[in-house]
Formats: structure tokens, C-alpha cells, sequence
């Protein structure tokens, strides 16, 4: 009997939503499945096929309009799944719930990974008309509940999002995005000293994100804010001189950034989908032995005062922020602390190792 064929679908462009699926389907090949990924061609990259780690990656064209995602980029992905004749399908995106009944109904075993709370996010999408946003996510939270009981299994990233499946599927099973254990950590005592001081985020950022509360923060420190990521605020002026925006990076240098920063930052605003997430970049950051300053929402606040890693704040408070920052700064020695307890957390409790064997064992009962 060969290789069980595996084949996951995403319809984002963004390189880091990919990113968060990656490791999934480098465990499973490391598992003994055979593994596609289809997913939208990146900035700069050809539309040619090509195979990573041992994952064949099937592109499709990538469109930037969201009318476009929504329909040539589903019905794109639906063409290639076909194309593939994968025994199990495993989609990432909301927008491919309607392509994943299709797989369905051809006969495949269909896995939906909730990564958000999509009913809840939907109320904080700018580019949604704020009069049909409350309509928006009921239709939508009705169509996932509906869709949710024809798959074979639903796998969620946090347990607020597992606790509101289960009532639904009861192969529902939570795996949560945290870092591989090595990937973005450098011992402090080699990395050196940061020739300036440097408080960093990676990540996709938006208004809703905290930009521009991080951008005024800075201003009444002595550090600078480092931004990773793709920013999707073309509304806000931020060109300060203490503001360095280094767009999409490597992991390897992004493991460079956190280890020239003296702290990592999420400030994401109290919208509801923000409250009961699970950001990855906070466990990122103290995966790569980093003090956190992060929003104080009751399960954030959880997970940094029990690791005793960070400070929390209030994400609306542009005064506190800076308090916050201008702390790591005065106390070295105690924020080093904070990192190192915050890597020790990283190691016993919230790293990829101890998911892995999970998404393993979901994947194995559906063939036992």
C-alpha cells in the first residue's frame, strides 16, 4: 500500500498565514503521508510548481482584489484539489468551505482548520460597511456551523475556537500554532548587544493590530520599533525616523531581528475575535527568549503572569505602552529574566513537538 495522499488548500497570498500550515504539512510528510499544498503564487515568485522539504506546492495565480479571492482564487484551488486525487483534503480558509463540500461529495475525507473565530472577526473587518457587519457574520457563523458537520474532522488553533466545534463535529480536536523550539532562538548570551535599542513586531498589521498606538509609544522612548511584516493601514502617516517598517522576512532573519531586540510587542485592540485568540507572534517572541508587552485580555494576561514573561497593558493606552517599554528598557537585567522564563514556558508547554503528535493521531484514526 503506498503513501496516503494529502493535499492542502489555502486560498491567502499572505506569506505568513502559509507559513502557519507549513509546519503542519512538514510533519505530516515526516509522518509518511504524501503531501501537496496548493496555495496562491507569492510576490516575486513564478507561477511554477515546485517541491520543498520533501511538499510539492501547486500555485495558482494570486489575485489582490478581495472579489477575486473570493471567487477565481476558490474556484482555481477547487480545479488543482481536483486534479490531485488526494484521499484527504485539508483547507485553512473560510472562503474554501464551499469548495471542501464539493471534495466531500466527490468522495474525499475533508478537514477544515479553523486558525480564527470568523464570525467574530468579521465584526472588526474595516473594508465590510459597518451597517452589514453584524448580518455578514451571522450568515457566515450559519454556513460554518452547517458545513462543519459533513467534514470528517475540524482541527481549531485555540480551544475557545475547539469548545465552539465540538458542539458540532465531534472529531473536533485543538492544535495549537505554537513555534518549533529552535527555529527563531538565539542563546542571549551569543547574540550580542544590540548596537541601539530595538522593540520589535512580526507579523501582518493593521489599525486593529495597535499600529498606531506602537508608533506613538515609541516616541516617548529611547528605543525604535522594528515592523516585520506586510501593514495594511495606507491611511496612516508613520515615517517618524524611529519607525522602521522591514516588510516580509525569511525566517532567518526575522530570527536576527529577535535576536537585536531588547523586547517583542502585540497590542492587538479588544475587538471580539482579538479577546480568546492565541496570537502565534506571542509565543514567537518568547520562543526566541524575548520579554512580551502584550494587551491585557484576561487569557493573555494568563499565559504572561504565569510565565512571569512580560507586562501587559492596556492596547489603547499609548501612555502605558511607553511605561511599559521605557520598564525593559531601565531594568536589563530583569527583562532578560522575563525572556528566559518566557523560553523555559516555550519549552515545557507551548511548542510545535508536543502538536505535532496530535495532528499525527487526528490523521491516523481516519484510516484506522
Amino acid at each position: 500500500m503506498g503513501k496516503i495522499k494529502v493535499c492542502h488548500l489555502t486560498s491567502a497570498h499572505n506569506p505568513y498565514d502559509v507559513r502557519i500550515f507549513h509546519k503542519e504539512c512538514l510533519s505530516l510528510q515526516k509522518a509518511g503521508y504524501d503531501v501537496t499544498i496548493i496555495a496562491p503564487c507569492s510576490d516575486g515568485q513564478t507561477m511554477d510548481d515546485q517541491t520543498k522539504e520533501g511538499i510539492r506546492i501547486k500555485k495558482i495565480k494570486k489575485y489582490t482584489s478581495r472579489f477575486r479571492r473570493f471567487t477565481k482564487t476558490v474556484w482555481e484551488v477547487y480545479y488543482k484539489a481536483v486534479e490531485q486525487q488526494a484521499t484527504i483534503y485539508h483547507f485553512h480558509d473560510p472562503d474554501l468551505l464551499l469548495i471542501g463540500l464539493a471534495l466531500k461529495i466527490r468522495g474525499a475525507k475533508v478537514i477544515y482548520d479553523v486558525h480564527e473565530d470568523v464570525p467574530r472577526q468579521i465584526m472588526s473587518k474595516y473594508w465590510i460597511p459597518r451597517p452589514f457587519r453584524k448580518a455578514c457574520s451571522i450568515i457566515v457563523e450559519l454556513v460554518e456551523n452547517i458545513a462543519s458537520t459533513f467534514f470528517v474532522a475540524i482541527i481549531a488553533a485555540t480551544p475557545y475556537i475547539r469548545q465552539r466545534f465540538a458542539k458540532l463535529n465531534g472529531n473536533t480536536v485543538n492544535i495549537n500554532n505554537y513555534p518549533n523550539l529552535d527555529e527563531l532562538y538565539t542563546p542571549r548570551q551569543h547574540s550580542g548587544k544590540s548596537k541601539e535599542l530595538v522593540v520589535c513586531y512580526a507579523g501582518a498589521l493593521s489599525l486593529e493590530r495597535g499600529l498606531k498606538e506602537m508608533i506613538n509609544a515609541i516616541q516617548s522612548t529611547n528605543a525604535k520599533l522594528f515592523i516585520a511584516g506586510p501593514v495594511n493601514c495606507p491611511e496612516l502617516t508613520y515615517d517618524t525616523g524611529k519607525v522602521l517598517f522591514l516588510g516580509v522576512l525569511e525566517r532567518s532573519e526575522l530570527k536576527k531581528l529577535f535576536a537585536q531586540a531588547i523586547a517583542g510587542i502585540v497590542i492587538f485592540h479588544p475587538e471580539p475575535n482579538h479577546i480568546n485568540a492565541q496570537p502565534n507572534k506571542l509565543f514567537e517572541y518568547m520562543s526566541a527568549g524575548l520579554p512580551v508587552i502584550a494587551s491585557a485580555f484576561p487569557l493573555w494576561q494568563e499565559i504572561v503572569r504565569k510565565a512571569e514573561c512580560g507586562i501587559c497593558v492596556d492596547p489603547l493606552d499609548t501612555e502605558e505602552i511607553s511605561v511599559a517599554i521605557n520598564w525593559i528598557i531601565d531594568h536589563p537585567a530583569k527583562a532578560e529574566q522575563m525572556g528566559a522564563r518566557g523560553r523555559e514556558a516555550v519549552e515545557e508547554l507551548y511548542n510545535w513537538d508536543r502538536e505535532k503528535d496530535k495532528l499525527c493521531q487526528a490523521y491516523n484514526k481516519l484510516h484506522e
